[in-house]
This record gives structure tokens, C-alpha cells and sequence, in this order.
């Protein structure tokens, strides 16, 4: 049976906010707004998932700032309540301002917002900055200055999202050196839609430490080992993999291989509004699909906390609890915290705070 993976401490890395958004979230937008509901299935390739993620986007986007707020507060609240202990989700400012410093203003909306709810959870929260591929490369310079100018204060990781095969990271090293020289957690998308070469110039060109995806390296022998060495961590999101035709089913993932060869990897949820699972589901899919055992899963966990954004202080506790929710008997409950009641079914506006709601871990 396994012990329970709600109660094993967890960071959510590989996040992208407006995907996170719950179905019922969108319903009430696009009804508010008097817009048909945006469709969130039936993407056949990249681009039309792209499509079908800008529609629902921009219904926080295109509204009142409330919006956007709310869908923050119930990111977190859907992160505590699948055992995270620190989400960390990605977003672009400059998708809502194009003034840099109005963009700036809606960072720090967001982190305001994802720093307050996650203290009423008893969790932490920071956030990936990400710069666009398609978009002119000169954004992204913009969009690593405004995360330079907020390192330490809620920005902790710099990311680069899109199709890797039809945009290098070239054009995007300056921004990375930008956002490297101001501490943040090198974080791009690689080895996805394009094959271990792109997984390799993330590291070359951007100093990758973190890249989300990366599973076609396992494409490469001599990347896997390369990756393994240095520890580089892989975000993984398998449920993604599999909708977008990444690999062929769940239990073809290669997550168990880049294990077994000692690459470091987390697990993730990328985008469960398209998608479907949430981070909680990750975990016992690859329990139930892939196999992997509880020890293993604990070492993803605590990879995630580890390579996560997350203060000292927040990481030493996790990987204690991680280990004690190890050493606890296999098969037996284990003591978690009372689920949120904004989980991802409770999506209406008058839903109750998260500190009336949720009991923090």
C-alpha cells in the first residue's frame, strides 16, 4: 500500500501559474467576463496547446487585478493541500504590463500574495521568472532585470518556456548571465520538444542547474552521466509528457532510468489545468505506474526541497520530515495536516481564507 504521499514534504517547482488555474476558477471567469468557456483539451500539437493556454490566461490577464490574486492564493492553497511545503510557480509580468515598471508592480503583486497566503498555510512560496522564446530576446533581458531587481525578495529562479526546438538559448544568454550574477536559480525548459542537444546548451549556454523536462537526455548516454556528475536536477512532469506525445504513455516515462543512473529529479505538474494531475497525483502515479518505490519517492522530495528556492531554515525542516515520514511504518497513515478547503473542487469566490481553512503542517 505504501505510506501516505499527502504527508511526504514536497516543493512544486515545475509550475506555470496561469496553468495551475482550477477548472472551476475558469468557468467563473469566463461567466463573469460573458466569454464562452475557454476550451482546455483537444491540443494535438504544441502550438495548439500554446492556443488553448492563452485563451485561458487571458481571462486573468485581460481582468482585474483581483484575478490574478485570487488564482495565486489558490495555487498555494493547492499546493498545501498535495503535502508541498514551498511551490515555487512560474510567471511572466511583462504577459500583463508591458511597462517594466507596471510589470514589476504585478511581481510583486504576486509575490505579496503568495508569500501572505503560503504564511497562513505554514508553507513557503517564491517564484520563477520566465522569459518567453518566441518573443523578442530583448524581453527577456528586460524580464532578467526585473527578477534581478527582487533576487532574495520572492524571486529565487529564472526560466525560459516554450518550444526549444524552434528557438535556441542563444539569443537568451545575456539574460541568463543577468539573472546568474543576481543569484537566482538557473531554471530553463530544455530536452522537451527538442532532443539532448538542447538539454546541452542549456548547460553550456545558460548555466542551467535546474531544467524543466530534460528527459530526452536519456536519449544520451553521456549526457545522462554528465547531468548525474554535476547534479543538475530534472523537473519532471510525466502526465505532460504523455499529453504532448513527449513519450508514449506513463509507464514508458523515463524517470526510473535518469533515477537509476543518478540523476536528480523532481516531480511535477507543469500545467494540470490542460494536463489534469495535480503534484499529489505525480507522486502516486509514479508509485503506481512507474513503479518507483517509497524511498525513492523520498529522495525526489528531497531533491525538490534541496534544489528548490526555499531558505535554509525551510529546506532543513523538510528533509527532517522527509526522513521521518521514511522511517515511519510503511502502510500506516501518517499525521498530516487537515486538507484545504480551497482545494482544487472548492473554486468559488467566497471560498473560506486559507487560515480559516487549512491547518498548517
Amino acid at each position: 500500500m505504501g505510506r501516505d504521499l499527502a504527508g511526504l514534504p514536497k516543493a512544486h517547482l515545475h509550475l506555470h501559474l496561469e496553468g495551475a488555474m482550477r477548472p472551476g476558477t475558469l468557468a467563473d471567469l469566463a461567466a463573469e467576463r460573458g466569454e464562452p468557456l475557454p476550451a482546455v483539451r483537444g491540443y494535438g500539437s504544441f502550438e495548439d496547446f500554446g492556443l488553448l493556454y492563452g485563451a485561458a490566461a487571458g481571462l486573468v490577464r485581460n481582468g482585474p487585478r483581483e484575478h490574478l490574486l485570487r488564482l495565486v492564493r489558490e495555487v498555494v492553497e493547492d499546493a498545501a493541500a498535495d503535502g508541498a511545503v514551498w511551490v515555487e510557480p512560474q510567471v511572466n509580468p511583462l504577459t500583463y504590463e508591458a511597462d517594466p515598471e507596471a510589470a514589476l508592480a504585478v511581481l510583486d503583486a504576486v509575490v505579496d500574495e503568495g508569500r501572505r497566503t503560503a504564511a497562513g498555510l505554514g508553507i513557503g512560496f517564491g517564484v520563477v521568472a520566465v522569459a518567453r522564446r518566441n518573443a523578442d530576446p530583448s524581453e527577456a533581458v528586460v524580464m532578467a532585470r526585473l527578477a534581478a531587481r527582487r533576487a532574495g525578495e520572492g524571486v529565487v529562479s529564472f526560466g525560459l518556456a516554450g518550444d526549444e526546438a524552434a528557438y535556441g538559448p542563444e539569443p537568451f544568454a545575456e539574460a541568463f548571465a543577468i539573472a546568474r550574477d543576481a543569484g537566482l536559480i538557473s531554471a530553463p525548459h530544455a530536452g522537451e520538444l527538442a532532443g539532448p542537444d538542447s538539454v546541452r546548451a542549456a548547460l553550456d549556454v545558460l548555466g542551467a542547474r535546474r531544467i524543466a523536462h530534460g528527459v530526452r537526455a536519456i536519449e544520451d548516454p553521456a549526457l545522462v552521466a554528465r547531468l548525474a556528475s554535476e547534479g543538475v536536477v530534472l523537473d519532471v512532469c510525466p502526465a505532460s509528457n504523455v499529453a504532448l506525445g513527449v513519450v508514449a504513455s506513463v509507464d514508458a516515462h523515463p524517470l526510473p532510468r535518469l533515477l537509476q543512473a543518478g540523476v536528480r529529479c523532481t516531480l511535477n505538474a507543469d500545467d494540470p489545468l490542460l494536463f489534469g494531475p495535480g503534484l499529489l497525483e505525480e507522486y502516486e502515479s509514479a508509485r503506481d505506474a512507474l513503479a518507483l518505490t517509497d524511498p525513492q519517492l523520498a529522495d525526489i522530495a528531497r531533491t525538490s526541497v534541496e534544489a528548490s528556492g526555499a531558505p535554509r531554515e525551510l529546506v532543513d525542516d523538510a528533509v527532517r520530515r522527509i526522513d521521518a515520514w521514511l522511517a515511519g511504518p510503511d502502510g500506516q497513515p501518517v499525521a498530516i495536516a487537515q486538507p484545504c478547503a480551497g482545494s482544487r473542487t472548492r473554486s468559488g469566490p467566497n471560498s473560506p481564507s486559507p487560515a480559516a481553512s487549512c491547518q498548517s503542517p
